[in-house]
């Protein structure tokens, strides 16, 4: 039978609401979350600055969040990975598993592919920033009772990492730069000190940013905005660099990566920026392998098994948790690239 809870709606360009929505009872295969934390990406801010689709069969406001932790409430027939009480991570994307994709092994690439909180396929497929959500049973990952809720709401933006370390290949000894110290180049950073990485370079434009890498683990830091001596000394017989994660999104920055990378190096784009250049005449007298690396598969659940055990430390990351009847200050918070650390809505 349906009933009502709050969501965060977007309903336009700037135009972010509380309102109530339904939620059904879960059906078979199916499991009913209470939501406890959501965090706030860079996707969630795009729609809240652009509105939610531009697809104008799209009428109804979206729900925002794809990054969600929770306690489980009610389960449907047949689920028997996860019970009432249960605290859990929901895995943001589901596939359809019969595709040619999915039966290729490529699921990231499913045609058929729905993603919390995203309007590339229409209808748009409504988000987890609401009290209450239905998830199916495979995207409902069990973390432990011990695990805080703050904790493994990273779980997707670490995946996303993860996987690009993954596409990265060999990262154990490897000399590896971070173009941008987001929320998502500094998770990159901890998954590639996590990976063994020799050496990790991060650089950016803000120097809150910037010490933040440091204090995750970054054996130095550049201001691309200042510090030209270092960035000349990178780019000394024709580059220093083994492996590059270009995570900024824009083109200056992606520049720097390809100037910096050795010959014969690699370079991950992990954002969509849509100003991001390639450099031609370095990509091809440098023999540069140019990889994206897009979301993730089954690294969710091993980055949900690595935040159980804290075998990365996120203490430092988590910038600001705030209630989210006051969505719109928590999104333009989010929204300050100069803050860069993740700001968290809290549903308890």
């Amino acid at each position: 039978m349906p009933a009502l809870t709050s969501a965060i709606l977007i309903h336009g360009a700037d135009d972010l609401r509380i309102g109530d929505v339904e939620t059904l009872d879960p059906g078979p295969g199916e499991v009913a979350v209470r939501v406890a934390r959501g965090g706030i990406t860079e996707a969630d801010v795009l729609l809240y600055r652009q509105g939610p689709s531009k697809d104008p069969r799209q009428k109804q406001p979206l729900i925002p969040g794809s990054e969600i932790s929770g306690t489980v409430y009610a389960v449907g027939s047949g689920v028997s990975r996860v019970r009432p009480g249960d605290r859990v991570a929901i895995n943001p994307s589901q596939t359809c598993g019969f595709c040619f994709q999915c039966r290729s092994g490529r699921p990231i690439h499913c045609s058929e592919r729905q993603f919390f909180g995203s309007a590339e396929r229409f209808p748009a497929t409504q988000g987890g920033f609401r009290q209450t959500l239905i998830c199916t049973e495979g995207q409902a990952v069990p973390t432990g009772q011990e695990t805080p809720f703050d904790r493994t709401a990273f779980a997707a933006s670490l995946a996303q990492a993860l996987h690009a370390i993954r596409v990265s290949g060999k990262i154990a000894g490897q000399r590896v730069f971070i173009s941008g110290c987001d929320p998502l180049g500094l998770l990159t950073l901890l998954a590639a000190r996590h990976g063994g990485a020799r050496e990790i370079i991060a650089t950016d434009i803000s120097s809150k940013s910037l010490q933040l890498a440091l204090r995750l683990g970054a054996d130095s830091i550049i201001n691309v905005s200042a510090d030209t001596d270092a960035l000349k000394a990178l780019r000394t017989d024709i580059g220093q660099v083994d492996l590059a994660f270009e995570t900024s999104g824009t083109s200056s920055e992606a520049q720097i990566a390809f100037t910096c990378v050795k010959p014969g190096g690699r370079i991950i784009q992990m954002t969509q920026g849509a100003d991001v250049m390639v450099a031609p005449d370095l990509l091809i007298s440098k023999e540069i392998e140019y990889c994206g690396a897009f979301r993730f598969k089954e690294e969710f659940e091993w980055a949900v098994d690595l935040l159980a055990k804290r075998a990365i430390d996120l203490a430092h990351l988590l910038g600001a948790a705030m209630p989210f009847r006051n969505a719109r200050a928590a999104f333009d918070l989010a929204a300050n690239r100069a803050e860069a650390t993740k700001v968290q809505l809290v549903f308890e």
